[in-house]
């Protein structure tokens, strides 16, 4: 692999007259941490500069002991963020897992039960959760501001429109990307085209895969990317397409993820300091509670990103403990075993290994390299550990940057979408990760809907029964394509002595089952509802029609586009090739 300290674009040059200067900004809206990168669009670095006009920053925590980060405490009406909140404070932690409700698994993961936060407050406390984000993401978005304010010209932060691309979890409902859309836009970050969504994963990807050294890819290589953050693990899969005239990849599977990143390490780390420390009768608990936190401070700090396989021992500073020979201080270090930190991380690290070789076998083909991004992504113990339980022909290769490998790539992501030119990296085929349609009136076929004989209803105007199924245009783990849109057509009708169809609904459901169902059953969940004005389009275009039952009906045939991108789906209605902005998603 070649490592790159800075994004490369090759040299590459815009005039002005090229396309509008735009100032895009990336945020890696993780779990526990928030990451930022930026870049102008009217300025890119030649092959020898030192980094983009816009640089990525250091992650900014939203729960640990280090940096900025991405908690939040109220007091009165007044929201602190990151370090404002004073050590040991009761704060709003994780709040963003509880944008989807649907990933039980991961809210209430077997870490999570066994080891919860020790200053966390319980989800949704006393505030929703969609006002704790767009609360952090408006602190955020300021501080943005501040930062860009000290390095451009004043007159030209004025003048130029500020884009936002945002990350989330390749795991996240449809329901929960459109929260945090909702949330972004009430941030004041933008709305409509002007705000990107985007996994994390795939972000990952493109910037891992972009540093890797194009002489070692060919067609048909694959690999499965390990974006193991702060609080969650991510895994998606891709084969390479084709290397020229730019790299581009398909997924071979849907991607998966749990939670299962490093911050359990400080869970479990300060579980163990408690056991160690719970009869300690010789310090008084202020004295313990302070030697607690420096132990806390450093592990995350220093020992948590060190140990490694190879490591014996580790010497924990815990000023104030003095010495206490039976529990291994001596000059107010603690001695902590290898055997002691292997049974640290081991029910995380395993956590990670169950699913990175999950992602393997669902691959179906010979994996090249799993990619490691992401904080923990860069552990010696989880990479040694991760190389002796894969396959001997698949590599185990920690991205250079990896832990701003997200942020590096949205921005990227940003940038090829603003001018294609730069386009490095292409995501070719996804994967469908659910199956998707809707119920329709289809017309009665023995053969098929032999089941449902005595739900079967005469239709007048043509004269034949029909039956109430699913109509799945897509089903699970089917490719999908963003630069095509999924056409899905439609056909609405009402009596000429009525007047012409002026809106329609449209109910879109979503099924996780390998084999979707012919009817709507228990495991067929209402998705979004779609809301098409129809009062714009011409009633003299609209065409009539003499129904089999001898009256004259307005028959409207149109369709709903669906563009299926990384981390958003936008919906458009169409009719005689003419597109109307007027779908309005509601999601469940």
């Amino acid at each position: 692999m070649n490592e790159k300290a800075t994004f490369d674009f090759g040299g590459l040059r815009l005039a002005e007259e090229e396309i509008d200067r735009r100032i895009l900004v990336a945020v890696d809206f993780g779990t526990t941490y928030s990451g930022v990168a930026w870049a102008q669009t009217m300025k890119w670095p030649d092959a020898s500069s030192q980094g983009l006009e816009g640089k990525s920053s250091d992650k900014v925590p939203t729960y640990g002991y280090g940096a900025v980060t991405k908690e939040l405490r109220y007091e009165g009406a007044i929201a602190k963020w990151g370090f404002q909140i004073p050590t040991g404070a009761e704060r709003h932690q994780w709040f963003k897992l509880e944008l989807d409700p649907t990933q039980t698994e991961s809210r209430d993961s077997e870490l999570a039960r066994l080891y919860p936060s020790p200053n966390a407050l319980p989800p949704a406390y006393d505030t929703p959760v969609e006002k704790l984000v767009t609360d952090y993401l408006t602190a955020l978005r300021k501080h943005i501001r501040l930062v860009l304010e000290h390095k451009l010209h004043a007159s030209v932060l004025r003048s130029t429109p500020i884009e936002y691309i945002i990350t989330v979890p390749a795991v996240w409902s449809e329901s929960a990307q459109a929260k945090t859309r909702s949330c972004a836009e009430a941030a004041g970050m933008g709305n409509g085209r002007k705000l990107q969504i985007i996994t994390e994963p795939e972000a990952a990807a493109i910037y891992a895969l972009d540093t890797m050294d194009p002489t070692e890819l060919k067609v048909g290589d694959t690999f499965v990317l390990c974006d193991a953050g702060g609080g969650t693990v991510d895994l998606i899969s891709y084969t390479v397409a084709a290397l020229k005239p730019h790299l581009r990849v398909d997924e071979p599977t849907y991607g998966t993820g749990s939670l299962a990143g490093s911050s359990f390490l400080n869970r479990i780390f300060h579980k163990f300091l408690q056991d160690k420390f719970r009869n300690i009768g010789t310090v008084d608990e202020e004295t313990l509670e302070e030697a607690m936190e420096e132990a806390m401070a450093y592990f995350d700090a220093d020992t948590k990103k060190s140990f490694g396989s190879t490591s014996h021992e580790f010497l924990i500073p815990v000023t104030g403990l003095g010495n206490i020979p039976a529990l291994g201080v001596k000059r107010h270090k603690l001695r902590v075993s290898a055997e002691e930190m292997r049974a640290i991380f081991d029910p995380v690290v395993q956590k990670v290994i169950k699913l990175v070789l999950d992602q393997i076998r669902a691959t179906g083909k010979p994996v090249t390299a799993v990619l490691l991004v992401g904080g923990f992504g860069t552990s010696g113990y989880l990479f040694d550990r991760l190389r002796s339980a894969v396959p001997r022909t698949t590599q185990i290769l920690q991205s250079p940057n990896g832990w701003t490998a997200v942020v590096r790539g949205a921005l990227m992501k940003g940038l090829a979408s603003v001018t294609p030119e730069l386009e490095r990296v292409t995501i070719g085929q996804r994967r469908a990760r659910k199956n998707y349609g809707m119920q329709i009136w289809s017309r009665y076929d023995e053969t098929k809907h032999r089941t449902l004989a005595d739900q079967k209803r005469w239709f007048g105007r043509t004269k034949c029964y029909r039956v109430y199924v699913m109509n799945w245009f897509i089903k699970k783990n089917d490719e999908v394509d963003e630069s095509e849109p999924h056409r899905h057509f439609f056909c609405v009708d009402s009596l000429v002595t009525e007047g012409p169809p002026l809106d329609v609904t449209a109910q879109i459901y979503a099924d996780n089952n390998a084999v979707a169902p012919l009817t709507k059953t228990d495991s067929v969940k209402k998705l979004v509802k779609l809301y098409a004005d129809l009062s714009h389009i011409p009633q003299d275009t609209i065409s009539k029609e003499n129904g089999k039952d001898g009256q004259e009906y307005f028959v409207l045939d149109y369709e709903i586009q669906a563009t299926y991108s990384s981390g958003q789906t936008i919906y458009e209605l169409v009719y005689n090739d003419i597109k109307y902005d007027t779908v309005k998603a509601e999601y469940v």
